[in-house]
């Protein structure tokens, strides 16, 4: 992308902690990376691409690949050996974009096994990790990357290299790349893993000042209009920044970082019980980053604070339904006590020429080009400058519960239920009720073998796993089977003129591995909020065992769907989604009451997953529904429950009925009703999967559904 058709980084209007992360990065790439989350259309993937012309120009060796440094190669770069201070010249530094449906070989390399298996020699194309080297590496949307590349991105920020191996050829060069994802958290959410590689972490969000969103609209139209003229306009704002991120390089050396910075960085990480070291050292990187943004030698009590509210928020998640976030008024806390703490420490002072800055003097235009906001508010309000020190902007022309346990009749009225289904004086709508403590539940598969995309739940034919057999490759050749490639070639060698001690192969001798691993699953929740399910400890119950299974497919890469059923009638309460958490928002959030539509809430779901059928074929099915078994209101409500329900097992839908049935008393309609879904039943107790003598079960292993006890 050339420069004037980029849109230009001093011309994003606010996103204040956004592009003072992407500048802290610029100045020190030791930070680790920035990931941007928020909704869509604020300017996340525009700030990201501008940043590339802020960076000082890269000096590589003439020829190499893999952009070595002239003053020091990489002595294990497959370009090389370079000689120390070769010739070099220089370019400008690269962002590279991963896209989200990228194959193994374009991340990492394409190594061609026919000439190194024939001829020996080592025929490497180079991936995104090398174009990336001593550059940017851009990941948009970064949480729907597949696992298998988030694990070789693992791999290359751990060791700053990137390794690539088929069949005993191995091929190694550099990799070290600022690391920036952006991704819409209501999409799903990243693995811990990944989610901590990232050295900091900002949330966006649009304004909703009309002034400000005004300009963004005004902005973005001159840009489109003509983006070489926009550009030029803002060509002076854009040097003078590029100057001041030199500037701030160069004096990054000279930096100190005190002890007393250091208890403090060591007082907060241990007050928050972050896990591991990493946290630590990127507050230390950060600190020290903005200390020389703001032109200072030394690291301030403001730097400390400012570097903890950009590293440490994605660091305080223990579960993928905890939102990131620092509680400000403790970290104010816990700075105060480790300054007690150290009585020689004093107050920070400003460096020498400037003045004090007010947090209220950051910048407020607002949204940015995408037509984003400002975000959020200033995390750095009275503790030094809310804008990081960033340029200044210019602007262009109910009723109570049923008892539990309380006896219901099959097809009659039920507690919290009117008999028009419409909530009535004495059946007022219950409200939400808090979900129970999740636990460990049983594990849940689909039978057969898919071949959906890469997960933890089900068994599928995947490109990682054991290796199960071989076939002849459709296309280019990604995971070699040496054994069936040998005994291909081996019948033919005498024909083919070998003599000496190296195979004669032949592009059609070789063989694919076929391998076997696990898929990931579309988890369909239908849940039963009627009346029969008010009594508020079966409903805690039942929102906790949700819960527990909407956590257990969040670990296994599932997409989930969420149908309700109550009153007359079902609706999707959230139509499939990789966002576990927003599932279980709309969990939480769920009241009870009325009727029991169990039919409606079938045939919802079977609508559901026809049209997901279409969208996404190779991704199988598991139904969950959540319910006492009871049918009412309406003409036969149990005759018409059954007959959908057999519209799922006509179609070998993997179905699992989760018993809500309580009480001494019970009356099994829960089996039944997977006896007619061709699933399984089991109770909540039997969901934990603590409780079962064996832990992987597939949904339909037991046809024969059982009766509750």
């Amino acid at each position: 992308m050339s420069t004037s058709s980029r849109y230009p980084f001093t011309a994003i209007v606010g996103q204040d902690d956004l592009r003072l992360a992407l500048l802290l990065n610029a100045v020190s790439p030791a930070v680790g990376g920035v990931l941007v989350r928020g909704e869509k259309g604020t300017a996340k993937s525009t700030a990201v691409r501008a940043l590339a012309a802020l960076l000082p120009p890269v000096r590589t060796v003439e020829g190499c690949r893999f952009s070595c440094d002239p003053a020091a190669p990489d002595p294990g770069c497959p370009d090389g050996p370079h000689p120390a201070d070769g010739p070099g010249g220089e370019r400008a530094a690269r962002m590279v974009e991963l896209p989200v449906g990228a194959s193994e070989d374009r991340l990492v390399g394409a190594l061609d096994i026919e000439r190194a298996l024939a001829e020996g020699v080592k025929a490497f194309e180079p991936g995104l990790l090398a174009d990336a080297h001593r550059g940017i590496l851009y990941v948009d949307e970064v949480n729907l990357l597949h696992d298998h590349l988030i694990d070789l991105l693992l791999d290359a920020a751990a060791m700053g290299a990137s390794y690539v191996e088929r069949e005993g050829v191995s091929v190694r060069h550099a990799a070290r790349f600022l690391l920036v994802g952006t991704m819409n958290p209501e999409e799903g959410e990243l693995r811990p893993q990944l989610l901590d590689r990232f050295g900091l972490t900002v949330e966006v969000a649009a304004s909703r000042e009309p002034d400000q969103r005004v300009e963004v609209v005004r902005r973005r139209l001159a840009f489109e209009d003509d983006p070489a003229a926009f550009a030029g306009r803002w060509s002076g704002e854009e040097a003078e920044l590029r100057a001041r991120v030199a500037a701030a390089r160069a004096l990054l050396p000279r930096v100190r970082l005190g002890d007393g910075a250091l208890r403090r960085i060591a007082a907060v990480c241990a007050a928050f019980e972050v896990d591991g070291m990493r946290g630590d050292l990127v507050m230390a990187r950060t600190a020290t980053a903005l200390a020389a943004w703001a032109g200072r030698t030394e690291v301030a009590v403001e730097d400390v604070r400012r570097a903890a509210l950009l590293a440490l928020p994605h660091r305080r998640r223990r579960n993928p339904f905890d939102a990131p976030g620092l509680d400000e008024e403790k970290l104010d806390e816990v700075l105060r006590d480790a300054a007690a703490d150290d009585p020689e420490d004093e107050p920070p002072t400003p460096p020498e020429g400037r003045a004090p800055e007010d947090p209220a003097d950051g910048d407020d235009d607002g949204p940015g080009p995408d037509g984003g906001g400002g975000g959020q508010s200033d995390p750095g309000d009275g503790a030094g400058d809310g804008s990081g020190g960033l340029p200044p902007q210019r602007t262009e022309d109910s009723g109570a519960p049923a008892p539990e346990d309380a006896p219901e009749a099959l097809t009659g009225a039920e507690p919290g239920e009117s008999g028009g289904g419409t909530p009535g004086p004495g059946s007022a709508e219950q409200q939400a009720v808090a979900a129970g403590e999740p636990f460990r539940t049983k594990v849940l598969s689909v039978p057969g073998l898919g071949a959906g995309a890469a997960g933890r739940r089900s068994r599928a034919r995947t490109e990682h796993g054991r290796t199960t057999g071989a076939t002849r490759p459709e296309g280019a050749l990604t995971k070699l089977h040496l054994t069936a490639t040998v005994r291909a070639a081996a019948p033919h060698q005498r024909a083919r003129g070998r003599s000496g001690r190296g195979l004669v192969v032949r592009r059609d001798d070789l063989r694919q591995a076929t391998r076997e691993g696990r898929e990931g699953n579309l988890v369909l929740f239908v849940v039963d909020a009627s009346g029969s399910m008010a009594a508020r400890k079966r409903m805690g119950a039942v929102k906790g065992a949700v819960l527990s299974l909407l956590l257990d497919a969040y670990q296994r890469r599932d997409k989930v769907g969420l149908v309700t059923f109550r009153g007359r009638e079902a609706e999707v309460a959230l139509p499939p989604t990789s966002s576990v958490d927003a599932a279980a928002a709309r969990l939480q959030a769920l009241p009870t009451g009325g009727r029991t539509p169990l039919a409606a809430g079938l045939l919802k779901a079977h609508d559901v997953l026809r049209v997901e059928r279409l969208r996404d074929a190779t991704r199988r099915p598991l139904l969950v529904v959540v319910t006492d078994g009871r049918a009412t209101g309406g003409p036969e409500p149990v005759a018409l429950a059954a007959r959908a329900a057999r519209l799922h097992a006509a179609e070998a839908t993997a179905s699992v009925v989760v018993d809500c049935e309580t009480g001494p008393v019970r009356l099994g309609l829960a089996g039944e009703l997977a006896r007619e879904l061709r699933g399984t039943a089991v109770t909540l107790d039997e969901l934990r999967a603590e409780a079962l003598t064996g832990l992987v079960k597939d949904v339909t292993d037991h046809p024969r559904a059982r009766r509750a006890a």
